[in-house]
């Protein structure tokens, strides 16, 4: 397992519904923490680079709905 962190900027505030969608995140095989930060405006997110490259990561964000830039 190769350990990588990436963090993605967010088009605007996160809604009740986007920090659901954040947390079903994690049932994508490789995605490992996904977090928000305390300003809230970027998500951080550490995933398995063995298993996943960083668009895939991106592509994953996005099909959950989350706004990322």
């Amino acid at each position: 397992m190769t350990k990588t962190d990436a963090r993605f900027k967010l088009t605007r505030g996160l809604s009740d519904r986007d920090l659901e969608n954040i947390m079903r995140v994690h049932s994508v095989f490789g995605m490992l923490t996904t977090r928000v930060a305390d300003s809230g405006d970027e998500v951080f997110v550490i995933y398995d680079a063995s298993r996943l490259t960083l668009p895939e990561v991106r592509g994953v964000l996005e099909e959950h709905g989350i706004p990322i830039q």
